[in-house]
């Protein structure tokens, strides 16, 4: 994701095939494992994560993924989540 996520990468986060590449696939199951299932994150999961990521990059996605799972749910907890989204 040196470019960023474009609309269409998005758009394919809830999709089995896409066009992410391995170490991009990678990164987004570390987030998405952070978000629903950090208690299982094992030692094989971080075996994985070094063979594609050196350990800043890993302690920087954490923290990136910790950051915006957390700003979600205090949106959530403050009732500051759009009731509506606007249609064009």
């Amino acid at each position: 994701m040196e470019n960023g996520l474009t609309e269409a990468k998005i758009a394919q986060l809830d999709t089995v095939e896409n066009s992410f590449t391995p170490r991009e696939a990678l990164a987004v199951e570390y987030a998405e494992r952070l978000a629903q299932d950090h208690q299982n994150m094992d030692d094989d999961f971080f075996q994985r994560l070094h063979q594609v990521f050196n350990e800043q990059e890993i302690l920087e996605l954490g923290m990136m993924a910790g950051q915006y799972i957390g700003f979600g749910r205090l949106l959530m907890v403050l009732d500051l989540t759009p009731k509506f989204c606007p249609v064009e």
